[in-house]
């Protein structure tokens, strides 16, 4: 479990994307247009010191991007060496500053995994595996994390929502609105021409199918990702009690990198099921979120 060998690719695009946020800065916030010949003189001084502040906070910007691949670079070299612990933290330092991508989540958990800490390797390969699902290290990784779990794990999914796994939500959106608007735009068509309806019927009708199966998998996916939570275990060991108590009675023990399905939530306690249909409650610090912003605020992957 190697970290990812397109290294140098994914750091230019994290380095490129950073670049592009700091333009879209600049282009959100433009100056003010001053229509009053009067005030001119007296903004023109102040409107040179903004404009050269504007440029030492995009100059700095831009330092913070060239700072990016540099300590990518680091924290695999960290990894190369066998210090995965220091490696996960270099990682999770480059994942707090939201520059994100599939390759540092990906060597973020396989430092992760190095370092025994399975529940947080599986957290880290689901979040690559959101933004690049059918990236084939990924899927094994985080297949053969799974595999490495004893106890209880989450439910595993049909294979028409394995299937539907395949693409990311943004490209079903994208799907399923280029088929509602060609299906719009073949019945306005058939209306404006109407000795075209009879032989564009068929046409009509087949991509009327498409777009609503193509809706359908967008709200499947759409469902997965905003309403069904899951809890990753990350201590070594959890209860699951009858109830939301410490003092209720224990039902069963869940070890490092177990996946429930969170059905509720009270307090400091989640009620939780498993893929043998055990409903039960154990502690929020037991756990991971994922999505994280679901029940709580987003947890630090490395708390």
């Amino acid at each position: 479990m190697k970290p990812d060998s397109r290294t140098r690719a994914q750091i230019a695009a994290v380095a490129a994307d950073v670049r592009r946020l700091s333009l879209k800065s600049e282009i959100r916030n433009p100056k003010s247009e001053i229509a009053r010949t009067s005030l001119r003189r007296r903004l023109q001084s102040a409107s040179h010191l903004i404009l050269l502040l504007f440029l030492c906070c995009c100059g700095s910007d831009l330092a913070r991007a060239d700072d990016v691949p540099s300590a990518f670079e680091q924290a695999n070299k960290l990894y190369e060496q066998g210090k995965f612990t220091e490696a996960a933290a270099a990682y999770e330092k480059l994942i707090a500053s939201e520059r994100v991508s599939p390759a540092l989540y990906f060597n973020c958990g396989n430092a992760l995994f190095k370092s025994g800490r399975i529940g947080r390797a599986i957290l880290n390969y689901r979040l690559a595996e959101q933004l690049a699902p059918r990236d084939p290290d990924i899927r094994a990784n985080l297949r053969f994390a799974r595999n490495q779990v004893s106890g209880a794990d989450a439910p595993s999914p049909t294979w028409w929502r394995r299937w539907i796994g395949h693409l990311t939500l943004n490209e079903w959106t994208v799907l399923a609105a280029v088929a509602v608007w060609l299906w719009f735009g073949l019945l306005a068509l058939a209306q404006w021409r109407t000795a075209l309806k009879k032989s564009l019927g068929g046409y009509t009708a087949t991509v009327g199918v498409a777009a609503a199966f193509l809706s359908v998998c967008l709200a499947v996916i759409g469902y997965d990702r905003f309403e069904v939570k899951s809890a990753i275990v990350v201590a070594s060991e959890a209860v699951v009690r009858y109830g939301p108590l410490d003092e209720s009675d224990r039902y069963y023990t869940v070890r490092d990198g177990a996946e429930l399905t969170v059905l509720d939530a009270k307090g400091d306690w989640l009620e939780v099921i498993d893929r043998l249909r055990r409903t039960g409650w154990l502690r929020r610090e037991q756990v991971l979120l994922f999505p994280a912003a679901s029940l709580t605020a987003s947890p630090s992957l490395s708390g």
